[in-house]
């Protein structure tokens, strides 16, 4: 399992998404005096100083573990190259639909707390988000390779 390239990549893609579990930013909403940060456990208020919860977002908390579950299960099913294959290829989609939607919310979301000015800050935990997606893409290559190489093998049978 480990000789393959493949369990590197799934395994680099599980830590960047992983990591996003330990609270570090996505993007924050800033204003003249107020800020409101976007992480995987919600969207915090920040009023002069004062930190305050006020969306608690469950759901981007659960898809996050979720998507990790789902990466260790397709690590796992080495041996069953044809589920690995439709299973990566699910868990692309899947991320690019997540990384699609925090790029939707990140331009739209201003709007929703700010009628004014206001700025927009990306953290750490975006980069690490969109940090797995190639991670996840390679892994799909690799595991393409591989069954192509197990069903050259097999015509020579």
């Amino acid at each position: 399992m480990i000789q393959r390239v493949q369990t590197i990549y799934i395994f680099l893609a599980m830590l960047c998404i992983g990591a996003t579990c330990t609270g570090v930013e996505f993007f924050r909403f800033v204003h003249s005096d107020s800020a409101f940060s976007f992480n995987v456990f919600g969207i915090t208020s920040i009023i002069n100083g004062a930190t305050t919860e006020i969306y608690k977002s469950i759901p981007i908390y659960l898809s996050v573990i979720g998507m990790c579950l789902f990466m260790f299960m397709t690590l796992m099913s080495y041996k069953k190259i044809e589920r690995q294959l439709k299973w990566i290829r699910s868990l692309t989609f899947l991320y690019l639909l997540l990384i699609i939607a925090s790029m939707v919310y990140y331009y739209v979301g201003g709007q929703m707390f700010f009628k004014g000015e206001f700025t927009r800050e990306l953290g750490l935990g975006y980069a690490l988000l969109v940090a797995g997606f190639p991670f996840c893409f390679l892994a799909q290559l690799g595991i393409k390779k591989d069954k192509k190489l197990l069903d050259s093998l097999n015509r020579l049978r």
